[in-house]
């Protein structure tokens, strides 16, 4: 199974998604995660990973024009609110809307959200490891 994970900056739920899914779904799985709009690996996700033993400092943001499409046999999006970006290759399609974690409020309120937003995923991740 090849995942790619993609919401719009890759910045924070997809790239929790990535860093959880790499530790729950073990290497014969091969996981990506991209962004419409790539920026940077957002410091509240770095965190909110970090408090349960999980990584991620390490990961990039990346734009998904520049993931093979060969490399992807499933791509779940993550994007509640906003447009989720399109990936163009055959693979099968999944949706679990997460509310956007960044915003507005204090870096705690923040932290509160990403934190609840990771749960969530690793929940679903849970779930996609049992059908596997």
């Amino acid at each position: 199974m090849k995942i790619l994970f993609m919401c719009v900056a890759n910045s924070a739920r997809s790239q929790m998604a990535e860093g959880l899914a790499k530790k729950l779904l073990g290497t014969n799985v091969k996981i990506q995660s991209a962004g419409s709009k790539a920026t940077k690996v957002n410091p509240l996700a770095v965190q909110a990973m970090a408090e349960i033993g999980i990584d991620i400092s390490g990961q990039t943001s990346k734009a998904v024009e520049f993931i093979d499409p060969v490399s992807v046999d499933t791509v779940i999006t993550l994007c509640a609110e906003e447009v989720c970006p399109v990936f163009l290759g055959k693979a099968k399609k999944l949706n679990w809307p997460f509310p956007d974690p960044t915003g507005s409020g204090s870096d705690e309120e923040q932290l509160k959200r990403f934190r609840d937003v990771r749960d969530k995923i690793k929940e679903k991740l849970l779930l996609l490891k049992s059908e596997i």
